[in-house]
């Protein structure tokens, strides 16, 4: 049996993975938080792979606050990058697989077709700069790293785009949401799944060099807008959805205009299927 570290395991995608892993028996998964492993601290990660055998890490704890890290840069990078170098070096020590979970934010949103592994990164927040230099950490520190970057990310956990759109569409007649920023929602259970499939293919080739940057994302392109359209139809909603620009609606750190990400590369290598955003929605939607 594999024995797998989580971190980060309370958040949207760790109790995602907690699902997920029923269909993986050969896993051991091993949940973590803060309370119980602070990858900010060295001694915190060092007891804890002192005391615990790892084949692999999946480190899905991150700070998501993307407005707030323009005024709290010190600790977006700290747990964005110094944890994530610390966690590397700890993993390449111990002989432990890192998958390491980074965002669509890297790019500055200025391209017009999706975004491959290669395309330069220009990030236009915080939050974005300290991804980036958490994917160099992780995979400067130990070639080996698999990082994922994904985007707009939901489930029936924590907090999403789509429980607020819910929470909001029962409490108003009308809501106003911005049209001109394009991307792909990804279902932290889709997400999941796929990292898992990437876990027994590393298993199953324990010769084969995948280290790199990998992107996922459900398949096809939507705006905010449309994505809440949705929401309201799935939902039998009433509420009135209007679309805005983004100048209408001030937020402290830039979005990305356009994100869509090219996931041909982890679907060539893993041979990973990706359901569609809006089928994905739906399943999500009969979970909640």
């Amino acid at each position: 049996m594999k024995n797998i570290l989580v971190t980060g395991g309370h958040g949207q995608l760790g109790q995602s993975l907690k699902k997920a892993a029923e269909a993986y028996p050969q896993f051991h998964l091993h949940f973590t938080d803060a309370g119980e492993l602070d990858i900010t601290d060295t001694e915190s990660i060092a007891a804890w792979f002192s005391t615990h055998q790892a084949d692999a890490c999946i480190n899905c704890a991150a700070y998501t606050a993307v407005d707030k890290a323009e005024s709290d840069e010190d600790n977006a990078f700290l747990l964005n990058f110094q944890a994530v170098l610390a966690l590397a070096e700890a993993c390449a020590r111990h002989n432990t697989q890192l998958i390491h979970i980074s965002t669509d934010y890297v790019f500055s949103g200025k391209q017009n077709v999706p975004y491959t592994e290669t395309d330069d990164t220009d990030p236009q927040s915080i939050y974005g700069a300290s991804k980036l230099r958490g994917e160099a950490a992780a995979t400067g520190y130990n070639p080996d790293t698999i990082v994922v970057r994904t985007s707009w990310l939901y489930s029936e956990h924590g907090v999403n785009f789509v429980k607020r759109m819910q929470e909001l569409m029962r409490e108003k007649e009308e809501l106003s949401v911005v049209f001109d920023q394009a991307g792909t929602p990804t279902y932290a259970g889709d997400l999941a799944t796929a990292i898992l499939d990437i876990l027994q293919y590393k298993a199953d080739h324990p010769q084969d060099e995948l280290g790199g940057v990998y992107h996922y994302s459900n398949e096809g392109v939507t705006s905010w807008y449309d994505f809440a359209v949705t929401i309201r139809e799935l939902t039998a909603a009433t509420t009135r959805v209007l679309p805005v620009t983004s100048d209408k609606y001030k937020t402290a750190a830039a979005r990305p205009a356009y994100s869509v990400l090219n996931k041909e590369k982890i679907k060539n290598t893993f041979g990973i299927q990706v359901p569609y955003w809006r089928d994905s929605l739906v399943k999500c939607l009969r979970q909640m």
